[in-house]
Order: C-alpha cells, then structure tokens, then sequence
C-alpha cells in the first residue's frame, strides 16, 4: 500500500465526516474532470484516459499546472496521486469509510523538495488551507446532491 513520504518536512493529515452516500462522495472526488464544478480551488482538471493505476491527469490550483500519476486505486476505499510541481514532490493519499449512512473522508498528503525546504512553514499552513478547503467543497457538494 502506497503512502505519503513520512520524512518530508511538509506532512498535513485532515478528515471530515460526510452525510451522504459512499457511492455519491467516492463519484464526486474521482470525477476528476468535474472538480472545477465543486472545488472553487481547482480552476481545471483532466483525466488522460480511464482512472486506473498509472493513469495521469491534469490540473490547475492555485496558480500551479499539475501532472499526477495514480498510483494506487481501490473503488470505493482508497485513491493515491502524486508528482512534481514547482520543485515540489507531492503524495497525496485519500481513503473514504463508510459508516453507517456517513462517510469519514480523511486525506494525508505530504510535501517535499527545495522550495518547501526553503519554506516548510508557509507552504505547510498553504497546504493544510487548501486541504480544509477540498475537504469541506466536497463534504457540502456530497450533503447538497443527497437532498435532491
């Protein structure tokens, strides 16, 4: 099982508890091409062929172009996602648990590379900041579409 680099000098760990469906919250995140619909962090996203591991896409956030590279999938548990961007070498771990009617989404992400040696504080508040934030675009997307 893949994850996060547990030396790098940026490490951010967050959960949420999400009211709705495993099967709602797990479609939202990994539509990859409609994160920009939900997440108003994300400017554009693109999936390269089907989500699967060694499937790459790209986005936009924050200013930055991005390219990851799935690394692991397990539908409807566990998706895993990383690569470089500005200098910066990025591993991003999600898992998704159903209980009962919830959904406890926890995400793990670490940051490692010059630019974050160079500002392990300020990039470690930016990181937890943008974490919260997908955390919470995709707790009140998931809770909006189950009361549809």
């Amino acid at each position: 099982m893949q994850t996060i680099d547990i030396t790098a000098p940026v490490i951010v760990r967050l959960s949420t508890a999400v009211d709705a469906p495993l099967e709602t919250v797990w479609r939202l995140h990994t539509d990859i091409d409609g994160w920009a619909a939900w997440n108003a962090d994300v400017e554009q996203a693109a999936l390269n062929g089907p989500l699967a591991p060694g499937a790459s896409f790209t986005w936009r956030t924050h200013g930055l172009d991005i390219t990851s590279t799935v690394s692991e999938l397990v539908p409807g548990e566990r998706i895993v996602w990383g690569g470089p961007a500005a200098g910066i070498t990025g591993i991003h771990v999600w898992t998704f648990e159903r209980t009962g009617d919830r959904v406890t989404v926890r995400t793990e992400e670490s940051w490692s590379g010059a630019p974050v040696d160079a500002a392990t504080e300020e990039l470690g508040r930016a990181l937890h900041q943008s974490l919260r934030s997908w955390l919470t675009a995709l707790k009140s997307r998931a809770e909006a579409e189950r009361t549809v």
